[in-house]
């Protein structure tokens, strides 16, 4: 939600000219009212609509940049410093495991979303959600084809010939306007509004999703599960619609502390891969997986990720992992932290659980403790009859389940 805030935001600054703050909020605003109006069916339509102006206008764009006067040719400044640093960057030899770390963190950290499991549940078929998952791999790889030819068109612009002037957007720390500002300035006036409007759409389109999901989660799994049981369904309405408002302005709120998209996007990321990520591989591939051993790694999961540190939120870093380096008075992590954490956080949701399930079962703590119903109850065995007509019986019982059917439930 933050992030799809900021990145509205940041575009209605370049079409409109007008300061972040108004821009964000009018932005949100309208994403919360249509979201409210239209519900499920504003964010099937609009995605529809926002694959294909995204794909289009895009493409559509990028020859005029290409093309554009004032600009060099990219394959000569991704590797030389021509109006600003080399739009390639170098891969250094102590920064490999963060790379690495950064590498699982997106790719691993992006299968615990909502968003996600949102479209797969609701596919028609399993099959239908396995082909949606490959042909978005390949899909996505197209579609972020265009916004790096952008990036590397503005690293090969002279700025100092086009109307925006010099500096170029690097250099006066606008890095999160660069694709609305290359397209504003150099592109025509009508490739111009489709390009940034297209984008305004998509991201529009995207913030009603993550409204929906983050409603989802608190009406269906908290308020209806935990804490009112029997909502009706008229309650459950208006839940949903106080929820939708509370995350548009929450989510709203938290873009002022940065405007940049990329640091959102990472601590998203972040916080899923090393929270939310190994609770659904525990979950999904560990039977002895209960809510003791849930609760416990969340807690130490996000004591120990505090604990390493996170330079871009300011956040100090008070453990430190083999390879920290001090730079310019800040510790610099080198080691892969947030898989550190991930690994961390699946092993205390393991070890807690099974010892959960010992201690109760082994009855070392109180049945009336267990919140989470994890002991295992063993059945009373049925007590054996001296009736001779009732042993007659059982024995036909016995005869007619030859084939080994149980005659009591078994656990």
């Amino acid at each position: 939600m933050c992030l799809r805030v900021c990145l509205t935001g940041a575009t209605m600054t370049v079409i409109l000219d007008l300061p972040y703050f108004y821009c964000a909020w009018i932005s949100s605003a309208v994403a919360i009212i249509y979201t409210l109006l239209g519900g499920l069916y504003s964010v099937a339509y609009t995605d529809i609509i926002q694959l294909s102006l995204i794909f289009f206008s895009l493409w559509l764009c990028i020859p005029f940049l290409l093309l554009h006067p004032n600009t060099s040719n990219i394959g000569q400044t991704a590797f030389n410093h021509t109006y600003q640093e080399p739009w390639v960057g170098t891969l250094e030899r102590d920064m490999v495991w963060k790379w690495i770390d950064d590498f699982l963190m997106l790719g691993l950290g992006s299968v615990s979303f909502q968003t996600f499991h949102q479209r797969t549940l609701s596919a028609s078929s399993s099959v239908t959600a396995q082909l949606t998952c490959y042909a978005a791999a390949f899909v996505i790889a197209i579609l972020g084809i265009p916004p790096v030819l952008v990036g590397a068109v503005a690293a090969s612009t002279d700025w100092n010939l086009t109307q925006y002037g010099s500096p170029a957007p690097y250099m006066r720390g606008n890095q999160s306007l660069v694709l609305p500002l290359t397209l504003q300035y150099l592109t025509p006036p009508y490739i111009s509004i489709i390009g940034i409007g297209a984008v305004a759409a998509a991201v529009m389109s995207s913030m009603d999703s993550a409204l929906l999901s983050a409603t989802s989660i608190f009406s269906s799994n908290i308020y209806k599960n935990i804490l009112h049981k029997q909502a009706s369904n008229y309650e459950m309405q208006w839940v949903i619609r106080v929820t939708v408002v509370v995350v548009g302005l929450v989510g709203t709120s938290l873009t002022f502390y940065t405007n940049s998209t990329l640091v959102l996007w990472i601590l998203g990321a972040d916080v899923s891969y090393t929270l939310i990520f190994p609770h659904l591989v525990s979950v999904l591939f560990f039977k002895v997986t209960n809510g003791y051993g849930a609760t416990v790694g969340y807690i130490a999961g996000l004591t120990i990720r505090i604990l390493l540190g996170e330079n871009a939120i300011g956040l100090p870093v008070v453990l430190q992992l083999p390879g920290c380096t001090l730079e310019d008075g800040v510790y610099i992590q080198k080691s892969p932290v947030r898989t550190f954490c991930m690994f961390c956080t699946l092993v205390t949701i393991l070890v807690f659980s099974m010892l959960a399930l010992f201690m109760f079962n082994h009855g070392l703590l109180p049945e009336r403790w267990d919140l989470f119903k994890v002991k295992c109850n063993v059945p009373v065995p049925v007590p054996v009859t001296e009736n001779p007509k009732e042993e007659a019986e059982s024995e036909a019982e016995c005869h007619e389940n030859r084939h080994g059917v149980a005659l009591q439930p078994m656990l």
